[in-house]
């Protein structure tokens, strides 16, 4: 093990919830590898480990794989940092590692800014191995201090100048021919967070989680790997018994020429959920093949053509190498598998594929610490009186079903009414319902012929084939998008519509697959539709966040993740862990902009200002 790595262990105390890591010059990770390795030998190690390193120009694939081969770095977990490095554009990437307990933040590009824009990071320890090449300026380490807390461990150059640390309020402890050793403890009170957000969780307690969709069930599931005892209540006999019942969906990334916030959202969001997937499967929760697969994903669009930002296609742009990690131009080959004429518009997303979503909220519902409890209606919430404040989950009577210290809200469409039946004013959010009707099928020899052996999207989405419960091989075309449509089950002409418009979808997605499934979409009397209801904010953009303080009631304790609309399988896990990291005050697992976007501090704004424009 190296000097600086001991040194960042030295302090590292045995009951420890979380150890933080701030690693200013990452290399090819030789200090994040031997810390991760130092790590699983502790007997009694913090439950997280936050690595967060600064990377100007990530390495290729290949030069971390040569710089790896070449050093002392523990071959296992070498190839484990190596299979997740890929599509590492500028900004911030997550990487999660031995079942999301080691996580790796990586921020890249123009680290000091991203530095100065995220919120603090309370770094346990920090290594400040690159002072030598004159980047650390007065501002910059200034800079650097405002993520440390009291105690936060410092290790540095010898050519660093302890009176420049000293004006920070670092004092040093040691100093040998190879660098110096200083704790940050200032003279003054160090700020707290600035984010607007509740003061941060120090020890995990008691959560309800109403909802046991996706985003209910990835909200516990982060939850309690940080440590928190998680109820999930839902009215349903059965987990994902509302849109997350979905027979088959899609992860994929969003692209846009100017790389959108939604383009930017959706690539992190994929990453988690992959990792997600990766990691369940290793756990045996998750079947390769049966419940999921990463088979890549084409989206062809006639009347509106997806275009890459153009910096991923011009090859002297270092942007190029990662950019196309994830999406690039779709080859003639698999223009030819998905039956599609030469030049077709159309892009291959290769970091996408398909999730049978009801088996992904059992798998992350069955975690230690996360307890199911179905057939509960709740009518309305209320904060217990006395020392404790609890949250408590009522029924029609009055009479309290669950109580806890946190309350987690992922309901949905019911989200908001909930709210309003207990009296908070996050009942005015504007959260709008959406009735979506898919088109689904067992296979035929004929039809299975003819599909593509990959998903393909663009307007509406098509799994080609995929095993139900009973093994049968199914296709899945949708969804309809019905605005403040609610009624379920859907009325027979509404169903006939559906299936209607999803026929028209696919003879414009892919017109030799609907072709071959004329048997099903021209049959006089179609079968029933799958139909449930999704929910959206205003925007478009999924919310995660604290309930805030309404006018003589307390709300601490209270957050919500819902509005997931049409992208559940992509988003809700990332929300999930920016929820779990606002809430304990952690790194961000993405760009502190986006977080901001996702944040429900939004929906407050604009049901101010429509009630003020009435």
């Amino acid at each position: 093990m190296s000097e600086t790595v001991h040194r960042l262990l030295e302090g590292m105390p045995s009951n420890a919830q979380q150890w933080r890591v701030l690693e200013t010059d990452f290399g090819c990770g030789l200090s994040f590898l031997q810390t991760w390795a130092a790590w699983q030998e502790l007997p009694q190690r913090p439950r997280i480990l936050h690595f967060v390193a600064l990377l100007d120009v990530p390495p290729t694939q290949a030069q971390l794989q040569q710089s790896m081969a070449g050093n002392s770095a523990p071959q296992a977990l070498s190839q484990q940092l190596s299979a997740q490095w890929w599509g590492l554009l500028p900004g911030v990437h997550r990487l999660s590692f031995a079942q999301g307990q080691v996580l790796l933040t990586l921020y890249i590009g123009d680290t000091q800014n991203l530095l100065r824009r995220q919120p603090p990071l309370a770094a346990d320890s920090i290594s400040l191995s690159n002072a030598d090449d004159g980047c650390w300026t007065n501002d910059a380490l200034k800079n650097l201090a405002r993520h440390c807390r009291r105690g936060t461990l410092l290790t540095a150059p010898a050519s660093l100048l302890a009176p420049a640390l000293s004006k920070l309020g670092f004092k040093q402890q040691a100093m040998s021919g190879t660098g110096l050793m200083a704790h940050y403890d200032p003279a003054w009170e160090p700020r707290h967070r600035s984010d607007g957000l509740p003061l941060p969780v120090q020890t995990p307690g008691r959560c309800l989680v109403l909802g046991a969709g996706l985003a209910g069930a990835a909200a516990a599931s982060s939850l309690a790997r940080r440590g928190w005892q998680v109820t999930v209540l839902d009215a349903a006999e059965q987990p994902a018994a509302g849109a997350s019942g979905l027979p088959a969906g899609l992860f994929c990334p969003h692209v846009s020429p100017d790389d959108s916030l939604i383009s930017r959202l959706s690539r992190n969001g994929v990453r988690t959920t992959l990792q997600n997937l990766q990691q369940l499967s290793s756990q045996q929760k998750l079947q390769p093949g049966l419940d999921w697969a990463q088979d890549g994903v084409l989206e062809h669009d006639l009347n509106q053509p997806a275009h890459l930002p153009l910096q991923w296609l011009a090859s002297s742009d270092t942007q190029s190498i990662w950019g196309l990690h994830w999406s690039l131009p779709a080859t003639a080959e698999q223009l030819q598998a998905a039956h599609l004429p030469m030049g077709s518009h159309a892009l291959w997303h290769a970091q996408a594929g398909w999730v049978r979503p009801a088996q992904l909220v059992k798998a992350l519902l069955n975690q230690a610490g996360i307890q199911w409890q179905g057939q509960t209606q709740v009518a309305r919430l209320r904060r217990s009186s006395g020392q404790a404040r609890l949250w408590q989950a009522l029924d029609e009577q009055g009479l309290a079903l669950a109580e806890a210290e946190m309350l987690v809200l992922a309901l949905g469409p019911a989200t908001a009414p909930l709210l309003a039946a207990s009296g908070l004013e996050a009942g005015q959010w504007e959260l709008q319902a959406i009735r979506g009707q898919v088109s689904v099928a067992e296979h035929d020899a004929q039809t299975q012929a003819a599909m593509p052996p990959f998903p393909v999207n663009g307007h509406g989405n098509l799994v080609p084939d995929f095993p139900d419960s009973r093994g049968a091989r199914q296709w899945v075309m949708g969804s309809t998008f019905e605005r403040d449509v609610t009624e379920l089950p859907p009325s027979a002409a509404d169903q006939q519509s559906a299936h209607a418009s999803n026929g028209e979808k696919l003879a414009d997605l892919l017109p030799a697959c609907r072709r071959a499934l004329d048997g099903f979409f021209e049959q006089p009397d179609l079968p029933p539709t799958w139909a449930r209801l999704r929910c959206a904010a205003y925007d478009r953009i999924p919310v995660t966040g604290p309930v805030g303080a309404d006018a003589g009631a307390d709300t601490s304790g209270l957050w919500v993740l819902t509005g997931l609309g049409s992208r559940g399988l992509t988003l809700s896990l990332l929300c999930a862990e920016v929820m779990a990291a606002q809430l304990h005050g952690e790194p961000l697992p993405l760009d502190a902009r986006l977080a901001q976007a996702l944040g429900s501090a939004r929906l407050y704004a604009r049901a101010s200002k429509q009630s003020a424009s009435r």
